[in-house]
């Protein structure tokens, strides 16, 4: 992930800015810790709020010169999606990046009369990823530029058995649905879209 500032609209040099779901912990915060040292200015949104605020200090205490808004986030609230990323790019100017983050992995083997646990983990990491690829893709639109990050799994890569089961799914969901948006944008240069395939990281979600 490169840095570059650009000419706001009223000629000024602004920052690149990346907004992050799902940065209260784990990928999500390590991500924005490191934006933050190469220069990008950050909307971070999460469902803790207090941890999003303890992670806003870190920053800030670190690079005082960043601008870091945070706003409260539940990608299961569809509705919610569209509003916070629109108030972010009202109130940024511009969103450069999006990076496609929040998610659940609490999945059980199926048969185990755990649906409640599958189907949590389904509908935030298939249905809320639309939602916020939707309304980020509607961004870049308008703006004719962005780039989309989404976090898919080295999971998804194939199926695969007990707990995982589901989650692996939902991965490979989100790995086709950034392949297939970009084809989509593919006359707009200026939009890029990118599938993240990370390794296993030990996060909060799982213990």
């Amino acid at each position: 992930m490169t840095t570059s500032s650009h000419l706001s609209r009223f000629g000024r040099i602004s920052m690149p800015t990346t907004l992050i779901t799902g940065a209260s912990s784990g990928l999500g915060a390590e991500m924005a810790r490191q934006l933050a040292a190469q220069g990008h200015d950050l909307a971070l949104c999460a469902r803790r709020t207090d941890r999003l605020e303890q992670l806003r200090t870190e920053i800030l205490d670190a690079h005082p010169e960043r601008t870091v808004s945070v706003r409260a986030l539940d990608v299961n609230d569809h509705d919610a999606v569209f509003e916070v990323f629109g108030a972010f790019a009202a109130e940024f100017g511009h969103i450069d990046r999006v990076v496609v983050n929040a998610g659940l992995g609490k999945g059980q083997p199926l048969g185990t009369g755990r649906f409640d646990a599958n189907r949590d983990t389904a509908m935030t990491n298939t249905i809320g990823a639309l939602a916020q690829t939707e309304a980020a893709a509607g961004i870049f639109r308008a703006q004719e530029a962005g780039h989309l990050v989404m976090i898919s799994s080295v999971s998804a890569l194939r199926g695969m058995p007990r707990n995982i089961t589901t989650y692996a799914a939902t991965k490979a969901f989100v790995a086709h649905l950034a392949e297939g948006l970009r084809a989509d944008v593919m006359r707009f240069p200026q939009i890029k879209v990118t599938a993240l395939y990370p390794g296993y990281i030990e996060p909060e979600m799982s213990g």
